[in-house]
């Protein structure tokens, strides 16, 4: 205690005692903690959740947007567009997307990209809901076991098969007419499918069509099923009339593929998806038996084939073997004529058991089968003549007949192609029959029969002239006197006449003298002794009557 100050004891003060406190962080530095954490869970999660990233390159960038254009699958998102930029070239576009993690099995090596937007065709139409919403870019997976994550984009949307109940099949075909992308598919009128892909095949010699026929009409397509292009309107004019076939209006617009099972057909089994067929250009010529390889024939013709066409039916006692293939025109220089060269694809399998019966003889060639079959043909007098089928349009058609009393032609049966003798139509018959008639008119002596026609017909005025001049007359006379008489037989018979009176008075008499013959033949009949004794003179005469003479009173 310091006393030199001159306080008192108790004024001193105390001294200072420096007390230790420990550090508490503030609340402050709470929040920028709490936003570290979550950053860092969101990183981590973006992390783990972070789906691929693909590349997709486009012809064309329209309707995709940076940030705004969707990834989908089957319309569930799984991914969007997160840039847009030109290949090293020029010519592409190429888009880069973040897909989901759950999107990664899709990313197989056969997987198809498109953008999907409004299309429209002629009885079709896809993408319409992308009128409101926008674009986007659709994706479907394949089957490969291998992964990418660099695609081409297909411009126009794949068939969509996959996961789909069905089957598909495989046409092929010469020419596919007015087939489109979705162009219907037609079982006895009712749809059941549609086309899913075309493209031409190997070699530019054909093309194919990918139908896909859905669920239960699947089961429909067997080994017997023929399939024929039902496009359009069907219209044709052959030798045997007007044809007019159509589906639907659709398939008038867009083309369609019809199919039926082929009558008589024994192999029925199922057939595997992807199965191919043929695509026959009509019904017709796809429910035709089965005709085997065809043969060309050559026919020459010495007269006009106006109305012969290409196509027009070949037919063989009346059942249809082939068509006229080519009509060319020849020149003979030794008789200085023009004849028709007619050649047609027949078909041999199509004359039914006379070719079965053939073909079993020996190990020959078909070929040496069908010469073999014609020449015994053209020996019994199988000729070719072009007929009429319609009268109509004057549309022929060959005709493969025999013909009664043919002259006897040679036929080479070894030749390459087969050249079958011909006979005049029908036309040309009827011409040769009337310039055979007019020969005969034009032989008659026409002067003589028109000088002796002319007296005949003088001769014949001059009877005129008397029967004018002389019969007439008296002919009018007495008609005169016959009119006359008939006027005095009418007055004659007038109901006034005098002599009616008397025909009166004398049917009157005749009357009772009736009447009393009557009266005595009744009393004879009751007195027949009065014939003998006379009439007694108490009785009646007979031509009196007897009156009942009533008893009164007396």
């Amino acid at each position: 205690m310091n006393t030199d100050s001159g306080l008192p004891a108790a004024d001193v003060l105390p001294a200072p005692r420096v007390l230790k406190r420990r550090w508490m962080p503030s609340l402050i530095w709470l929040v920028p903690a709490v936003a570290v954490v979550i950053g860092l869970s969101l990183v981590v999660d973006a992390w783990v959740t972070a789906g691929p990233r693909v590349t997709i390159s486009f012809q064309t960038a329209q309707g995709l947007e940076v940030g705004k254009t969707l990834v989908k699958h089957r319309s569930v998102t799984i991914g969007h567009v997160t840039a847009i930029s030109l290949s090293a070239d020029g010519n592409r576009v190429r888009v880069s997307a973040e897909l989901l993690k759950s999107a990664r099995s899709l990313l197989t090596s056969d997987a198809q990209f498109w953008v999907v937007r409004p299309r429209v065709g002629i009885g079709w139409a896809s993408g319409l809901d992308t009128l409101l919403s926008g674009s986007y870019i659709a994706v479907e997976a394949g089957d490969a076991s291998t992964k990418r994550t660099e695609f081409v984009g297909v411009e126009n949307p794949p068939p969509l098969t996959h996961g789909v109940l069905g089957r598909s099949v495989l046409l092929h075909a010469a020419d596919i007419g007015s087939l489109a992308l979705g162009a219907p598919v037609y079982f006895r009128h009712f749809e059941v499918g549609h086309v899913i892909d075309r493209k031409i095949d190997a070699g530019g010699n054909g093309a194919g069509v990918v139908l896909f026929i859905d669920a239960p009409y699947d089961v429909l397509v067997t080994r017997a099923t023929r399939f024929w292009n039902a496009g359009g309107i069907d219209l044709s004019l052959r030798a045997d009339g007007f044809k007019l076939r159509t589906q639907s209006l659709a398939s008038v617009l867009a083309g369609g593929v019809a199919f039926d099972g082929a009558p008589n057909a024994q192999d029925v089994g199922p057939i595997a998806s992807g199965a191919e067929f043929t695509l026959f250009d009509d019904q017709e010529a796809a429910m035709a038996p089965p005709t085997g390889d065809p043969r060309y024939v050559r026919m020459r013709f010495e007269q006009s084939l106006r109305g012969l066409s290409v196509g027009a039916p070949v037919e063989f006692v009346g059942v249809t073997i082939g068509q006229v293939f080519a009509v060319d025109l020849d020149y003979d220089q030794e008789h200085k004529i023009f004849p028709v060269i007619v050649t047609a694809r027949i078909y041999p399998r199509r004359m039914g058991r006379a070719y079965l019966v053939l073909e079993q003889n020996g190990t020959a060639t078909n070929e040496e089968k069908t010469a073999r079959l014609v020449e015994q043909l053209v020996a019994r007098g199988l000729r070719a003549q072009p007929r009429t089928g319609n009268l109509l349009t004057g549309q022929l058609y060959i005709a493969l007949d025999f013909i009664p009393g043919a002259r006897p032609v040679r036929f080479a049966a070894n030749a390459q192609t087969l050249e079958i003798p011909t006979v005049p139509g029908g036309t040309e018959e009827l011409q040769q029959k009337l310039a055979a008639v007019v020969a005969k008119i034009d032989r008659l002596p026409i002067n003589e029969i028109g000088r002796q026609l002319h007296a005949d017909l003088v001769d014949f005025d001059q009877m005129l002239g008397d029967f004018r001049t002389q019969t007439l007359p008296a002919g009018t006379a007495s008609m005169q006197s016959l009119r006359t008489t008939l006027d005095r037989v009418n007055e004659t018979l007038a109901d006034d006449a005098s002599w009616r009176e008397r025909v009166d008075q004398t049917l009157d008499e005749a009357r009772r003298s009736l009447q009393s013959l009557r009266s005595l033949t009744d009393y004879l009949d009751r007195h027949p002794e009065a014939v003998l004794r006379g009439r007694h003179p108490s009785q009646p005469s007979a031509g009196e009557r007897s009156t009942p003479v009533a008893s009164g009173p007396q």
